[in-house]
């Protein structure tokens, strides 16, 4: 005898649309991420993370178009400022981590005032790691710049870019945390919206500060910053008023705000992994930027032009990958390991087949990508170069991508802060300097040790993913 259906099992599901599906994952739903079909459950919540991540990328693209206007050496300020905030990126990127997996994990075993609590003091953790920054951008920003190697244009004229962007860190922090609570909660579209905010007033301002309009002064590199603080600080006013009001799947109280040391100390040893992971992909980043400094200013600018394009055309499958962690971090609080390990492959697969497409693009077309960007020859060669170097990596790329938000979805952020140490810190940064600067490949030395350590990473940890040890996880 069969059992019968209950109304949240996939066998009493009704056939929905594509149309409708689509308008539920944009308008958010309240659904039970942890019973409803699997593949229903992947699209509600990988459809808004790809489209918040496609204008957060848009945002990257436009910001480096106008820029450019302003030269290599603007572009090489953007590029030299950037390789510092991704310190402050991987902060941002490993507490995201940490609460993504906490909140997603009280949400599946329906503890909604431990997400709640949990979620209050994330707010203070994200407030606090932004002072050092502050502090260091707004005193020391020319002696930052002329440590990673900056020219006389930069030092003169980038000055204020940086201290606006380190100055101002604290909304890129909150921005990625709030952001991270809806996602965990289950609130993909509401994060989606918000960066829709954020980055569209971004784009429109970008243009008019950096090159002035009518009574507005042009403020030149600075201007871009100027834009992006004011864009992003909208952004964490939309997500606070929301927090507050409510999501379908987490609100926040007042009295959640009280410091509790407990949860910021379970929240701070979660997110450790996921901090060390990223710093250590970013600090490799550092130090191959500094490189690619040593050899010249169109280096950067062609690296970094590349980067913005590579971040642009693969933010669906970061996209993608999101709604990995979320779904890991639900059903395995649901006590569903099964379905969690199966939510992986089959993004997995998504994300297989999307970046095979881009790598044929930037195979096919690597100058013409970049040469929308600058039209200075050298600095396309050199970013046409590297998209091409690109190609050969994503399918793998893919892969990795998934598998480790698997594991950050999990809790279990220490693994891939090992791994990232092995292949970023003990091969790619080594091998950059071998064959770049020791058996003087210049730029093209760079681009393949970055092949060949981020091919060699996505292998393994597909393979460890596969072992399954992450299911254990307990946070």
């Amino acid at each position: 005898m069969q059992p019968t259906p209950t109304p949240d099992s996939p066998a009493a599901a009704p056939p929905e649309s594509l149309w409708a599906g689509l308008r539920d994952a944009i308008r958010g739903t309240s659904a039970d991420y942890t019973r409803i079909p699997l593949r229903r459950a992947v699209f509600l919540l990988a459809v808004p993370m790809v489209l918040e991540l496609v204008l957060e990328s848009t945002f990257a693209v436009v910001d480096i178009f106008f820029v450019a206007k302003l030269g290599p050496s603007a572009v090489a300020t953007v590029g030299l400022t950037e390789s510092y905030l991704f310190l402050l990126y991987s902060i941002a990127m490993g507490l995201a981590m940490g609460i993504t997996a906490l909140v997603a994990r009280r949400v599946g075993e329906g503890a909604s005032e431990e997400a709640s609590v949990t979620a209050a003091q994330a707010l203070w953790i994200a407030v606090l790691a932004s002072v050092p920054f502050a502090i260091a951008g707004i005193v020391w920003a020319r002696e930052l710049l002329a440590l990673m190697g900056a020219d006389a244009w930069t030092l003169q004229h980038g000055v204020g870019y940086m201290q606006w962007m380190l100055g101002g860190n604290v909304v890129i922090l909150l921005l990625f945390v709030i952001n991270a609570i809806f996602r965990g909660a289950g609130d993909a579209a509401i994060a989606m919206r918000v960066l829709w905010v954020a980055n569209g007033l971004n784009i429109l301002l970008d243009p008019l500060l950096i090159f002035g309009w009518g009574p507005v002064p042009a403020f030149g590199v600075e201007g871009a910053a100027i834009a992006t603080t004011i864009g992003r600080g909208t952004g964490v006013l939309l997500q606070l008023w929301i927090l507050f009001h409510g999501g379908r799947h987490i609100r926040l109280q007042a009295a959640q705000l009280a410091w509790r040391a407990g949860v910021v100390w379970r929240i701070v040893r979660t997110s450790l992994g996921g901090v060390g992971q990223m710093i250590v992909a970013m600090t490799s980043w550092i130090f191959l930027m500094r490189i690619l400094a040593s050899i010249g200013s169109e280096a950067v600018a062609g690296a970094t032009i590349a980067i913005r394009v590579m971040m642009f055309t693969m933010m669906p499958a970061w996209g993608m990958s999101n709604a990995a962690a979320t779904l890991v971090g639900q059903n395995l609080g649901a006590q569903q390991p099964e379905r969690a390990e199966a939510s992986v492959w089959q993004i997995g697969r998504y994300n297989m087949g999307y970046l095979l497409c881009i790598a044929l693009l930037f195979f096919l077309l690597p100058r013409e990508l970049v040469g929308f960007f600058s039209s200075d020859a050298q600095v396309v060669a050199i970013g046409g170069e590297w998209l091409r170097i690109l190609s050969y990596s994503l399918f793998v790329y893919g892969w990795w991508m998934v598998s480790v938000q698997a594991f950050n979805g999990a809790g279990d952020t220490a693994t891939p802060t090992w791994i990232n140490v092995v292949f970023f810190w003990l091969i790619q940064i080594p091998l950059a300097w071998l064959l770049a600067l020791h058996l003087q490949l210049g730029h093209s030395g760079v681009f393949w040790a970055v092949f060949v350590s981020e091919t060699a990473v996505g292998l393994f940890t597909l393979w460890l993913f596969s072992r399954g040890r992450w299911k254990t996880v307990q946070v």
